[in-house]
């Protein structure tokens, strides 16, 4: 017989509960498009604050880079596909998923030596990064459009569109960790102030090319400066509420296995963690490609809810929404990190937008500043601080029988008692 905790069962009746009230109200046309879009939105943001808090809250690395990764999951294959070219399907995901293949071969390789270089590590990765993606543009893409042309054709439209969205939004999280992998590499040695100045940088420089994607990069689709259009607005509150739960889930049993404790441990104490065997280079790397995996994962189902893609959408200034949502929320907690991007995204583009006169909405960001230095004042550790769900909270470890040897009418006697 399994036994499912009470807490678990809490959680999830909970969850599905605000799944079906949610799709009533949608499908009853109670919550217009305006306030769609809102609760669209805060579970967007939400999913990438909660990679930046696994990155900074949990990990101790602090970030900026989040909105990069973010514009980079946002890449539209469906626009291609439309157009009858699946070309975005085959190299986006079946190359990215070449790359992982090489990736693991070179990690296999490297292992065998000793002492390797950061110059070395990046420059083999890269390397085979860009034979993934030539073997996905030489020989995958002659041998598999045919077979999905043909595969995807014969289904009926609403399957296909829901096969091709999914390829969409897996495509989007393969590249923002393929590239936020390519990225840590050499970056991650940097100590906590450089490596933030440099994720702004990486954040930046992806702005700039998305401005001229029409000119240096061969995506004439994207249009540049002048945005793209013609995005097919897939996202559902379905397909929403799916990716939500996978990413609070998987990031819940990161934490909780003896991984996750490595990762914490780097962000109490990373010279000791070292000198207890973990592999500090290892335990930042992961949490950051996790994180930057939902934040391409969010991008994906912003993209297709908005259906137009504006390069301006991902400058530096929006990069700090998830930081200031991780630290209104509380560092260290995927609770405060949830409550606060919908409420974030509910009192700044909802609430304020409709209460403040016309003319008046840019004033909004003057309102939670203030808000952040009153909290910072009165309430440092953030609205929830530690506090999370008890589906959520990280079990106590727990603790060893402590023996004590006595002897009793002349023999030996053993006991255990646990430790307080």
């Amino acid at each position: 017989m399994i036994n499912i905790k009470k807490s678990t069962l809490t959680f999830f009746g909970a969850m599905l509960a605000i799944y079906v009230v949610v799709q009533v109200l949608l499908s009853l046309g109670l919550l217009n498009n305006f306030w769609r879009g809102i609760l669209f939105w805060g579970a967007a943001i939400s999913i990438v604050a909660l990679g930046l808090n696994l990155i900074y809250g949990f990990n101790g690395q602090f970030s900026l880079g989040q909105y990069g990764f973010y514009a980079i999951g946002a890449a539209d294959i469906t626009w291609r596909w439309l157009d009858g070219d699946p070309a975005g399907i085959v190299v986006g995901f079946f190359g990215s998923l070449v790359v992982l293949g090489l990736y693991a071969l070179v990690g296999m390789a490297l292992r065998r030596f000793y002492n390797i270089k950061v110059t070395t590590r990046f420059l083999s990765y890269l390397l085979a990064t860009g034979l993934g993606y030539w073997i996905a543009v030489v020989a995958l893409r002659p041998l598999l459009e045919p077979v999905l042309n043909g595969i995807l054709n014969a289904l009926p439209a609403a399957v296909t569109q829901q096969i091709v969205f999914f390829f969409a939004l897996a495509t989007g999280a393969l590249l923002a960790g393929i590239a936020s992998f390519l990225f840590g590499i050499p970056v991650l040695s940097l100590g906590s102030d450089y490596f933030g100045i440099a994720t702004l940088g990486f954040t930046i420089i992806v702005k700039v090319l998305l401005d001229n994607t029409d000119t240096i990069l061969p995506f004439g689709e994207m249009k540049g400066a002048r945005g793209m259009v013609g995005i097919p607005q897939w996202t559902t509150w379905t397909w929403v509420f799916l990716c939500f739960m996978l990413v609070v889930i998987v990031m819940r049993n990161l934490l909780h296995s003896s991984t996750g404790r490595a990762i914490l441990s780097v962000r109490e104490d990373e010279r000791a963690a070292q000198l207890v065997g973990i592999d500090v280079t290892q335990a930042k790397l992961l949490p950051f490609v996790v994180g930057s995996i939902f934040a391409g994962l969010a991008g994906g189902i912003r993209a297709h809810d908005l259906a137009f893609l504006h390069p301006q959408s991902f400058n530096f200034i929006q990069s700090f929404n998830p930081l200031i949502i991780v630290v209104f929320g509380g560092l260290g907690s995927m609770t405060g990190t949830m409550i606060t991007g919908f409420l974030w995204i509910l009192l700044l583009e909802g609430a304020l937008r409709l209460l403040l006169p016309q003319g008046f909405e840019t004033w909004r960001f003057v309102v939670y500043p203030l808000v952040l230095l009153i909290m910072m004042l009165l309430r440092p550790e953030g609205l929830f601080g530690k506090f999370e769900f008890p589906f959520l909270e990280r079990p106590m470890a727990k603790l060893r029988p402590k023996t004590t040897f006595s002897k009793v009418d002349g023999e030996a006697v053993i006991t255990e008692e646990v430790a307080q």
